[in-house]
């Protein structure tokens, strides 16, 4: 069931009381996916898959507190321990323009404007003003850190997975 029509979203790490209560820890920057009435699918450790509904949500600490339904006790709870929370990429609101969640910039090919080719966008470094790109090249082993801004990425198109760049000097 899980494909790449699919986002991890979270991960559950822990009990909280007697009445299956999760405690969830969200690799997303907005909680705004855990809301009452959303359902998910959740990866047990096993590998087996199943829909849930989200009774309710609330931030705890630097996780999410989560009530699913059917999850009636801490022994419902104990069973979901290290399973994995996946939403479908449909339920992502749309972004405007030139806007790109990271899962979509994630893996693009990377290129000069002059058509040379660095490698691959192997991960996203957020520093607060602006996200940095880091890209590695797996034949050369080359790692280059690209500023996510508009003087430098000149083209994102995510259909032909390919990312243009003009280069800072010194990089």
């Amino acid at each position: 069931m899980i494909d790449c029509n699919f986002l991890k979203i979270g991960k559950i790490v822990g009990i909280h009381g007697i009445r299956g209560n999760l405690k969830v820890f969200s690799n997303r920057d907005s909680f705004d996916f855990f809301c009452s009435g959303n359902k998910v699918v959740i990866k047990k450790i096993d590998g087996i898959e199943k829909y849930y509904r989200i009774l309710w949500s609330k931030p705890h600490k630097k996780n999410l507190l989560i009530l699913f339904e059917n999850v009636l006790s801490r022994n419902d709870a104990e069973q979901l321990l290290g399973s994995e929370i996946f939403i479908k990429k449909s339920m992502l609101p749309d972004l405007d323009k030139d806007n790109y969640y990271w899962f979509q910039i994630i893996g693009l090919d990377v290129y000069t404007e002059e058509g040379l080719y660095l490698g691959k966008v192997d991960s996203i470094i957020p520093t607060g003003s602006n996200d940095v790109y880091e890209i590695k090249d797996n034949k050369s082993g080359n790692e280059i850190l690209i500023p996510a801004i508009e003087s430098v990425v000149k083209l994102i198109d995510i259909k032909k997975k390919i990312m243009t760049v003009n280069l800072l000097e010194g990089l």
